[in-house]
């Protein structure tokens, strides 16, 4: 499930530093104030049996927004998106935010229009192509070609032999967490975008939006399309296009 939050601005553009790094200061901001006892488990120990934290957002968009080189548009109406697997904790975003007016992203102000639910599509088919809007990153094994590791923020891009690997297991443990079948298969990886590098809690993190063929249970497909591709979904990377 998704909550697509209707925003309006009247600034021209979105600092770098800001385009991502607010979002999960916000969402567990949000969980405070209406699940104070969700938020503070997510926070501190994460969701069982692999302590992943079950949420994922997107940047801010405004389709109005002339491109600019070299800057993140902004300007008009837009978009920001949150999701998670966790209906419990959409729904306390969804009541933390009624009747709210402003958002504070990185400093700059977003005027609340409205908030709409999202559901995932039903995936009927066990099937499903997804496409990220954000990067998505994984750390590999950060070992060289004799197997020793040189490493250890081994970040991996999509085009590199061992992201395929990586990429399943962390799909395996998300399902694994949410108490759902592991079995779900990366079929096909059949877009790659370029290397895009955003600063969040930690550091800069590398990656590249993706688009991927995956095959499970359509539970699984929902909880996935609901949560994001790849890690550090809570930071805005791998967050899917709906």
């Amino acid at each position: 499930m998704r909550l697509r939050v209707g925003v309006v601005t009247a600034a021209v553009e979105l600092p770098w530093p800001a385009v991502l790094a607010p979002g999960r200061g916000l969402a567990y901001e949000l969980l405070s104030r209406t699940a104070t006892k969700l938020g503070g488990q997510l926070h501190s120990s994460g969701w069982r049996p692999h302590a992943m934290m079950p949420f994922g957002h997107g940047a801010p968009v405004f389709a109005g927004a002339g491109r600019r080189r070299g800057v993140y548009a902004a300007g008009g109406s837009g978009v920001v998106e949150f999701g998670s697997p966790l209906m419990a904790v959409v729904e306390a975003w969804a009541l933390a935010l009624r009747g709210r007016e402003l958002i504070d992203w990185g400093g700059v102000a977003l005027r609340i229009t409205g908030v709409q639910p999202v559901d995932p599509p039903d995936f009927a088919s066990g099937h499903a192509r997804l496409r990220t809007e954000t990067p998505v990153v994984m750390k590999g094994s950060g070992r060289d070609g004799q197997g020793v590791r040189s490493t250890r923020q081994a970040w991996l891009l999509p085009t590199e032999p061992e992201f395929p690997a990586y990429f399943q297991q962390n799909l395996r443990r998300k399902a694994q967490t949410l108490g759902l079948s592991p079995e779900i298969k990366v079929d096909a990886i059949t877009w790659v975008g370029p290397k895009r590098s955003f600063v969040v809690g930690g550091g800069a993190k590398p990656g590249a939006a993706v688009e991927v063929e995956l095959s499970g249970e359509p539970q699984v497909l929902q909880a996935v399309w609901s949560w994001g591709l790849g890690q550090a979904n809570a930071a805005g990377f791998g967050w899917v296009t709906a």
